[in-house]
């Protein structure tokens, strides 16, 4: 991606982005930060469509909030389509309040293929905890890799 281009308009492709994605529509997935360094915040409020039967938010959502950050984040940086190629997630402890924010941000970029960590949060009583860190690697998709810098 152009580094010339305004943060402003990199979070309003973010937007446009995420929004044509019936899965984080269905998650009510925010993302309220997307820089051209490759660093983005994702959000979602925890509801009882999100947990299981323990009570806590499901693994699933966790790694959800990861992959997507994860992925954002290089997706940002190359400025064409990418796919995430693989990631490891922990879980650090359980996931119990408010809202959940993935932060990611890029790590290594080479011709078709980035390292990105995102580290996940919740929001409980106003607190942020740390509740999930993940890293991933994330492709270039083979017919825009002709196109990626």
């Amino acid at each position: 991606m152009n580094q010339t281009i305004d943060n402003d308009e990199v979070l309003a492709i973010a937007q446009r982005v995420l929004a044509n994605q019936p899965f984080s529509a269905l998650l009510k997935t925010e993302v309220t930060r997307a820089s051209a360094d490759g660093r983005c915040e994702f959000r979602i409020r925890i509801s009882e469509n999100l947990m299981q039967h323990m009570g806590t938010v499901h693994g699933g959502v966790l790694g959800y909030a990861a992959d997507t950050a994860l992925t954002f984040s290089a997706g940002i940086s190359y400025g064409v389509p990418v796919i995430t190629s693989e990631y490891k997630i922990n879980f650090l402890r359980p996931v119990i309040g408010e809202m959940l924010i993935a932060r990611g941000q890029l790590v290594y970029k080479g011709r078709t293929q980035a390292v990105t960590r995102c580290d996940v949060f919740v929001i409980k009583e106003g607190e942020e905890k740390l509740c999930a860190t993940a890293q991933g690697t994330i492709v270039v998709l083979p017919e825009s890799s002709k196109s990626a810098p």
